[in-house]
C-alpha cells in the first residue's frame, strides 16, 4: 500500500469518534463499506447548500480544492440529496458529498432547489495506527470509540419521543423546546437523537437549550441508521444516557414514520413501546395528522399524546386535530407551556421507584 502525508483543510463532524488532527496519513487501498475515512479534494464550487459542519458544530464553507476528511455512507432523503457507498473505489475516483455532515458516496437522487452535490476526488483511505509503535496503518472507521451497543434496556427514567411524519416537520424544534422547558423547571434532561444521517446540528440545539448531556448514533459509530444495528445501537445510547441518571430523557427519532432509517423498527419495538412515557408527534399538515395518528394506532398499538409541528401554526390546523383526531395539538414555538405541560402530565403516570 502506498501511503502519502496530506493537509486536512475540513474535518467533517462525521468523523468525529476518530479524532483527526489535520495532518494525516493516506493510503490508496479503500474499503469500501459505511463508516470508513476519505481524504476528498473538492472539485466545484456551490453557491447552495454549500457548508460543512465541523467536529465542533460550526457550519463552514467549502471551496474547490479545500481537502476534506469524511465518512462513507448512505442518504434516503426526501428533501435532500440520496445516495449509496459505491462497489468499488480507487484513488481518483470521484464521489459527492451527500450531507452537511460530510457523509461521502455516489449520489442517486438530487433535491433541485439545492442544485448538484459537491464533487470530490477521492485521494485515498486515512489511516490510523491504533497501538504505539505500529509502523502500518490501517483504514480508519468512526466504529473506533463508540458507545456499546446494548441487547437490552436498562432501568431507565422517563423516555420522551419526539417523532414526525417526514423531514423539516418540526422534531427538532419540538424536542429543543421541551428540553429547554423542563430544564428551566429544575429537571435534569438528557437528550439524543436515535435515528437519521451523521450531523451534530439537531443535539447541539438541544444542547444549547439546557440537556445536562447530548448524544446521537454517530458516537456509537453509525453513519446512517440503517438495517439491523438500529435497535441495540438505540438501546446502548439510552442506557448510556440513564446511567447518568437524568429526570428524562428526551429522544428525537430522525427522519419520517415510514422513512428508511429505522423509526417503525423503534417504535415497534416491545421494550422502547414500555418504556416510552409519552409521544410528541411533528407533522406539517392535516394529511399527515391523520396519516400519523393511524399508523400509531394500526402498526404501534401506541397512542399519541400531543400533535407539534408546522400544523399547528395555526387555529386551523390546530382545530381539525383537536375537533377530528381528538388528540391535543401545541405548537413548540408559541405555545411551549401546552406542550411541556402534556409532557409533565404524562411524567406524573409514570410509577415512581420503591
Amino acid at each position: 500500500m502506498q501511503v502519502r502525508k496530506i493537509k486536512l483543510d475540513r474535518i467533517a463532524s462525521s468523523t468525529r469518534n476518530a479524532s483527526l488532527s489535520p495532518d494525516v496519513l493516506v493510503g490508496d487501498e479503500i474499503v469500501c463499506e459505511e463508516g470508513h475515512l476519505l481524504a476528498v479534494r473538492i472539485l466545484n464550487s456551490k453557491y447552495t447548500y454549500n457548508r460543512i459542519e465541523d467536529i465542533n458544530g460550526r457550519m463552514i464553507k467549502l471551496h474547490r480544492d479545500d481537502i476534506l476528511a469524511g465518512v462513507l455512507g448512505y442518504r434516503m432523503a426526501l428533501k435532500g440529496y440520496a445516495g449509496v457507498v459505491p462497489d468499488t473505489l480507487a484513488a481518483g475516483d470521484t464521489v459527492q458529498v451527500l450531507n452537511l455532515g460530510g457523509v461521502l458516496g455516489r449520489c442517486t437522487a438530487i433535491n433541485p432547489e439545492l442544485g448538484d452535490p459537491f464533487e470530490a476526488e477521492v485521494l485515498g483511505s486515512i489511516l490510523k495506527f491504533p497501538r504505539v509503535g505500529d509502523r502500518v496503518g490501517q483504514p480508519a472507521r468512526i466504529e473506533s470509540n463508540g458507545i456499546e451497543p446494548s441487547e437490552t434496556l436498562a432501568k431507565l427514567p422517563p423516555l420522551v419521543f419526539v417523532a414526525g411524519t417526514s423531514m423539516n416537520s418540526g422534531k427538532t424544534v419540538a424536542a429543543t423546546e421541551i428540553v429547554r422547558a423542563l430544564s428551566h423547571q429544575g429537571m435534569q434532561v438528557a437528550a439524543c437523537k436515535l435515528t437519521g444521517v451523521s450531523l451534530m446540528r439537531d443535539v447541539l440545539a438541544m444542547k444549547d437549550a439546557g440537556a445536562s448531556r447530548i448524544l446521537d448514533f454517530t458516537d456509537a459509530g453509525v453513519v446512517s441508521t440503517r438495517g439491523a444495528r438500529i435497535l441495540p445501537v438505540s438501546k446502548g445510547l439510552i442506557n448510556f444516557l440513564a446511567s447518568e441518571k437524568p429526570d428524562l430523557i428526551v429522544a428525537e427519532l430522525g427522519d419520517g414514520l415510514l422513512g428508511d432509517y429505522g423509526v417503525s423498527d423503534i417504535l415497534s419495538d416491545p421494550e422502547f413501546q414500555q418504556a416510552a412515557s409519552c409521544h410528541i408527534v411533528c407533522a406539517p399538515d392535516p394529511v399527515a395528522a391523520y396519516g400519523a395518528k393511524e399508523i400509531y394506532h394500526q402498526r404501534f398499538g401506541l397512542t399519541i399524546d400531543a400533535m407539534a409541528g408546522p400544523v399547528t401554526d395555526n387555529g386551523v390546523g390546530r382545530g381539525y386535530i383537536e375537533n377530528q383526531l381528538k388528540l391535543a395539538a401545541h405548537n413548540a414555538r408559541y405555545d411551549l407551556e401546552g406542550l411541556a405541560g402534556v409532557v409533565l402530565k404524562a411524567l406524573e403516570k409514570v410509577e415512581k421507584p420503591a
